[in-house]
C-alpha cells in the first residue's frame, strides 16, 4: 500500500471517490472550488494507494498559503474490509508528514446519534481518528439567522467602539479567557499562558475574510471595557466569530449585547445567513443564540489530539 500526498494529474481519480454515507465530505464541486482558491491544496489530500487504485482518501482544509487546520473529509472505499486499519494508517503518515495532528470536523444533523446510517458513518471514523492520536471529542451546536427572522435589538447596556490597536484586543482575549466555558480555550490554556492564546486567536482572527474594521470593543456606560465583539466570515460567508465578555462583568447577560451588535453589523451589509458554534456545554451561549433568534441547524464533531500529548 502506498500513501502519499496528491499532485495536479490526480484530480480526475479525487473527483470519483464519492462518499455516500451521510456526513459531510468534499464533494466534487467543493474540491474543485476550494483547490482553485487555495483553502485545499494537493500537498494536504492524502491517498492510499495499491496498483493504481485510490482506495482511500483524506483531504485537509486550511488558509490559503497557510498549513493544514482541519481534516475535512475521510473516506475509504467500501470494498476495503477493515475500513478502520486503514483510515487510521493514512492518517499516521499524514501526521507525521505534517509534523502535527489537525482535528476532524464532521458536520452532523441535530439528533443524529438516533440516525443508525449516521451513527455508523460516523463510528469507523471516530475509531480510525483515535487510533492515529485523535482522542479527544467535542460536539457543538451550529445556529443560523436569516432575515426572515427579528433582528436583535440594541439594549443600550453597552457602548460599541471600534478599536484598531491590536494589542488591545490581545489584552481583552487573555481576561476574556479566564473561566471561559468555550473548550477550545480550556484546552489551549492546560498548555500555553493566556497571552500566547490570545495572540494565537487573534492571528486566527485577521486571517479569516471578515473585515477587520468590523472588530468592536463593548464598554459600559460608566466607561469600564465590558467585552468585545468580533464579526467575522468564513469561506461560507458571514459568522459571529467571537465574543467575550470579561470576568468581572458576567452574570448581567451581555453575551446576548454582544450578539446582537454582531448580528447587527451583519445584517446591516446585507447578510442573508449569520453561522455561529457553540461548544454543547457552553449553556448560557445556546440560550443566548435562542434568545437572539438563532436557529439550531446542524452538530459540528471535532475530534481532535489531546493538547498536552500533541
Amino acid at each position: 500500500m502506498l500513501f502519499r500526498p496528491t499532485a495536479a494529474p490526480d484530480l480526475g481519480r479525487l473527483l470519483d471517490c464519492a462518499v455516500d454515507e451521510p456526513v459531510s465530505w468534499a464533494h466534487p464541486e467543493r474540491l474543485r472550488s476550494f483547490l482553485a482558491d487555495g483553502h485545499y491544496h494537493h500537498d494536504r489530500i492524502w491517498v492510499a494507494e495499491q496498483d493504481g487504485e485510490i482506495l482511500a482518501r483524506a483531504v485537509w482544509w486550511g488558509f490559503p498559503g497557510a498549513g493544514p487546520l482541519a481534516l475535512d473529509c475521510l473516506h475509504v472505499h467500501p470494498s476495503v474490509t477493515d475500513r478502520v486499519a486503514l483510515a487510521a494508517e493514512l492518517l499516521r503518515h499524514a501526521h507525521d508528514a505534517f509534523g502535527e495532528r489537525p482535528a476532524y470536523h464532521v458536520f452532523l444533523p441535530v439528533g443524529w446519534r438516533g440516525n443508525d446510517a449516521v451513527t455508523a458513518a460516523v463510528g469507523w471514523r471516530q475509531e480510525a481518528c483515535r487510533r492515529a492520536g485523535l482522542t479527544d471529542e467535542l460536539e457543538r451546536l451550529r445556529y443560523a439567522w436569516t432575515p426572515d427572522r427579528p433582528l436583535p435589538e440594541a439594549s443600550g447596556r453597552l457602548v460599541f467602539r471600534e478599536e484598531p490597536d491590536d494589542e488591545t484586543f490581545v489584552a481583552a482575549f487573555a481576561a476574556a479567557s479566564a473561566g471561559s466555558l468555550d473548550h477550545h480555550t480550556r484546552q489551549a490554556l492546560l498548555v500555553k499562558d493566556a497571552e500566547a492564546q490570545a495572540r494565537e486567536d487573534l492571528a486566527d482572527y485577521l486571517a479569516m475574510p471578515g473585515d477587520r474594521s468590523w472588530w468592536r470593543l463593548a464598554h459600559t456606560r460608566s466607561g469600564e471595557l465590558a467585552g468585545f465583539a468580533l464579526p467575522s466570515a468564513n469561506a461560507s460567508g458571514p459568522v459571529v466569530g467571537y465574543l467575550g465578555v470579561l470576568p468581572e462583568h458576567r452574570g448581567h447577560g451581555y453575551a446576548g449585547d454582544l450578539l446582537a451588535e454582531i448580528t447587527r453589523s451583519h445584517a446591516g451589509r446585507g447578510a442573508d445567513r449569520v453561522v455561529a458554534d457553540t461548544d454543547t456545554g457552553n449553556v448560557p451561549m445556546a440560550r443566548a443564540f435562542e434568545r437572539a433568534g438563532y436557529e439550531l441547524f446542524a452538530v459540528r464533531l471535532v475530534l481532535s489530539a489531546n493538547p498536552v500529548n500533541a
